[in-house]
């Protein structure tokens, strides 16, 4: 059995820009959302976040059929690019409409 058939959700390919930022901070940063799933949301952004902390993210979908949603998540892994920029996965805690 693969790693993706033991996911308990499936993994939906967005390619969406995104923001997020620390609960505890006013400044927003620019990401790019790469998949999202009914636990987490993958990301690509320039700035790099420590594993465990609390993050707003906020996405809005180019079509006008998908909703715009905030979540709050935790990171759970993040991983150095070769060109400056990092992957970012996360826990979904909990979403807003």
């Amino acid at each position: 059995m693969s790693y993706d058939e033991k996911r308990a959700f499936m993994r939906i390919d967005v390619n969406s820009d995104m923001r997020y930022r620390l609960v505890d901070a006013d400044e927003f940063h620019a990401a790019r959302c790469l998949s999202l799933s009914g636990s987490g949301i993958f990301f690509i952004a320039l700035k790099s976040c420590d594993e465990g902390k609390a993050l707003e993210i906020n996405i809005t979908p180019q079509n006008s059929i998908t909703p715009a949603f905030t979540a709050f998540v935790e990171v759970v892994r993040v991983e150095p690019l070769t060109d400056g920029e990092y992957e970012i996965a996360t826990k979904i805690k909990t979403i807003k409409g």
